[in-house]
């Protein structure tokens, strides 16, 4: 018999995992290896990161943190602990190499990168698996001993983070600085984005909007300056919670035509790299007119197990990704946030559907229920 081929999905995000599940019940495990490659042996839910990073009484490590072993249906698949540094295509454009950080090379007939993205400041959470923890812990210490924390930006990390401190820290005075005129953008409502300004000003979170911060101060400092000259005398922790970066450096060595000039991997409707046919990417780092939410991930799967399966049956990659509806929900601490359902028209629901569907449990359940948890 042949040697068997790899397949191979880079990063245990909400994409990877997804795909990796997928994939896993449906090759054939006696013609394919399916390798999937994390810089941790674990994954970890991003959207329960603000409150991880802020409380200690959340416990989110013991949770939130989930192994793979249970992810492979019927055992069919690995987990490579590994930071892919590099790809290597062949001249035909049907496989080629990753070379992790180590030197390690690993082959590929199929590849399928989702990466996710990097947020900076406390939720920039460690690619390696022993700076987690420590990571986690001077951030629960910084917020502890802040008297006056700045948040620069007022989309859903802003909003979610200044939540989290009010619970856990109600005496520390929050302030977000906010560029646009209102919190999150323009994508939602208005009726969404005002009712938020209510909610957090209400709880004595003070929002400056059409401001900006422009550099982060050193830690240990005290103040900070808005573009337009405004000083924040009394602030002692400035935090960035603008939007977040791809993890798609490496992917940068397929050639320059792979990435836009944000860094986003530019796709076809079938979530096949341009130039590349044997390569697929999904989640945050792809290159599409949508919300980056860990719910899009599911259509992205769809489209990425269907079309691997085609291709490697020697036929073309045919489903398209038809984009998917923007739904949010917006926590505000554990008791409070807001929600935007853009069907019937749109509507908003407030604090008891948040509260009943994310703000408690920050859907940590049915995270890890599809890790095999």
């Amino acid at each position: 018999m042949p040697d068997k081929k790899n397949v191979v999905v880079v990063g245990a995000g909400f994409a990877g995992t997804g795909i990796a599940s997928s994939l896993s019940a449906k090759l054939d495990s006696n013609k394919y290896n399916l390798i999937l490659i994390n810089s941790r042996s674990y994954a970890l839910s991003l959207p329960a990161s603000a409150r991880l990073v802020v409380s200690a009484q959340s416990k989110l490590e013991e949770t939130s943190f989930v192994k793979l072993d249970r992810l492979y249906k019927n055992g069919n698949g690995e987990t490579k602990v590994g930071i892919v540094k590099s790809i290597q295509t062949k001249g035909d454009a049907k496989g080629g190499e990753v070379v992790l950080e180590s030197g390690e090379h690993i082959p590929y007939e199929i590849l399928v990168l989702a990466t996710g993205a990097t947020f900076r400041g406390p939720l920039d959470i460690p690619e390696h698996e022993q700076d987690v923890m420590p990571h986690v812990n001077a951030w629960r210490a910084k917020f502890a001993n802040a008297k006056h924390v700045v948040l620069a930006g007022g989309g859903a990390v802003g909003i979610e983070l200044a939540g989290e401190i009010k619970d856990e820290h109600p005496d520390t005075k929050v302030t977000i600085v906010q560029g646009d005129r209102k919190l999150l953008n323009p994508t939602y409502t208005d009726s969404l984005r005002d009712g938020l300004n209510q909610r957090l000003q209400s709880r004595g979170i003070e929002i400056l909007y059409q401001e900006y911060i422009d550099d982060i101060p050193a830690e240990g400092s005290v103040g900070v300056t808005t573009r337009s000259g405004r000083n924040i005398e009394t602030a002692d922790l400035v935090i960035s919670t603008r939007g977040p970066k791809p993890n798609t450096a490496f992917i940068a060595s397929l050639g320059q035509d792979t990435l836009n000039g944000q860094g986003y991997v530019k796709v076809k409707p079938t979530l096949q790299l341009l130039n590349h046919p044997h390569i697929f990417a999904a989640g945050d780092i792809i290159e599409w007119a949508e919300q980056k939410q860990a719910a899009k991930t599911r259509g992205h799967a769809a489209v990425v197990v269907e079309n691997v399966l085609s291709v490697l049956g020697d036929k073309s990659a045919t489903k398209e990704y038809k984009g998917s509806p923007e739904i949010i929900i917006v926590t505000n601490g554990r008791d409070g946030g807001m929600a935007y359902i853009p069907f019937f028209g749109g509507f908003t629901l407030g604090d008891w559907f948040a509260r009943l569907v994310k703000s408690r449990t920050l859907m940590i359940s049915f995270f890890r229920s599809a890790l095999g948890y």
